[in-house]
């Protein structure tokens, strides 16, 4: 077993990267060095504090809005980066880590597959990775798993895949701020089409990485792909704990996408979510059909849950990527992810 812990730093505490210092705190063999947060109602506290729990045994990290404060001076295996849902609004920041020659994985959901849309940031990221030894891994719940991976990987018993549907009706209440913004949560209707309209109302971010994903993983040609967004209106007030939409204005957004292949949809995804979906009879759950043969049907309800499925993704996959050969990493280059139930030291490779 390796002698020393797992050192993780974590860049972000808001309701992700909080969730992971929590999930680790549980964890053997492993401990968190630091934590970068510009939030200024966090900076200076102690992130047992913050997170309110007792702690323990564990040494103290005081929250620093200085990065580098944070990553100089430390031996640290891997840096938790919880910002951001574009790989090139995250470039900047995941390029400081890895040129400290530290392994990052991200939360950005373009970055569970960033050649999809950006071909040339993700040659860039394997090249600055590799060039500092290190690796670099996007993983969520979705994307990362729920609608490529787990598809994926049930395409391995088919003979021959001729269409996959990948649907996912989902809560968004676990979420950030951030994730209320891109979806539209509060807005009028006014707004939110106007949003779609102009480009700034993202909705779900990973459609593209997903169907890409799908399609490289099993030898499909993806040309085309195309999204469509429609608003989901509430009748009754909802509150979750980092949005609010009244009466008669967004509770979340009702996401599809196409991609075809030789002008043909092959892979479909559904994806309607929102906030508090139960108020008004939705009820949420994960779905995959593949028609081929054998044709498979999968069923997950309810639906794996959004915020603490990241969370666990992101800190279960911490071995796997330390372990990788440096450059940037997808899912699909990874063993599979596990939970990790024993101490973290063993999981690691000498």
């Amino acid at each position: 077993m390796r002698q020393e812990t797992v050192k993780v730093a974590i860049w972000g505490f808001g309701a992700m990267g909080s969730g992971m210092a929590k999930m680790l705190l549980d964890k053997k063999g492993v401990e968190i060095v630091g934590v970068c947060d510009r939030n200024e109602s966090r900076v200076g506290k102690d992130i047992h504090e913050i997170l309110g729990v007792e702690r323990k045994n564990h040494q103290p990290v005081i929250v620093n809005a200085d990065i580098d404060a944070v990553l100089d001076g430390k031996k640290i295996d891997v840096c938790l980066c919880a910002t951001d849902s574009f790989t090139e609004k995250a470039f900047p920041r995941l390029k400081h880590v890895l040129e400290k020659k530290i392994n990052v994985i991200s939360t950005a959901e373009e970055m569970a597959y960033p050649q999809a849309q950006n071909p040339n940031l993700a040659a860039e990221l394997d090249q600055i990775a590799k060039e500092n030894g290190v690796s670099i891994l996007g993983t969520g719940i979705n994307p990362g798993l729920i609608m490529d991976l787990l598809v994926v990987v049930l395409t391995g018993c088919m003979t021959d895949v001729t269409h996959v549907e990948a649907k996912r009706v989902n809560s968004l209440s676990p979420f950030g701020h951030a994730v209320m913004e891109e979806q539209g949560v509060g807005i009028t209707v006014d707004a939110f089409n106007k949003g779609v309209e102009d480009g700034s109302l993202a909705g779900h971010v990973g459609f593209a990485e997903s169907i890409r994903m799908i399609g490289d993983a099993i030898g499909w040609n993806v040309g085309d792909i195309k999204t469509q967004m429609a608003p989901i209106v509430t009748s009754v007030d909802r509150k979750s704990p980092h949005g609010f939409a009244a009466a008669g204005n967004v509770a979340g957004v009702s996401m599809t996408g196409q991609g075809y292949v030789d002008g043909e949809v092959k892979i479909d995804m559904i994806h309607p979510q929102q906030i508090e979906p139960e108020m008004e009879g939705t009820y949420t759950g994960d779905y995959i059909t593949l028609k081929g043969t054998p044709e498979v049907n999968m069923s997950i309800k309810p639906e794996v849950e959004g915020g603490l499925g990241t969370i666990a993704m992101c800190v279960n996959m911490i071995p796997q990527i330390i372990n990788a050969d440096p450059g940037l990493k997808t899912m699909l280059d990874l063993p599979v992810p596990r939970a990790i139930m024993g101490d973290m030291r063993n999981f690691i490779k000498a």
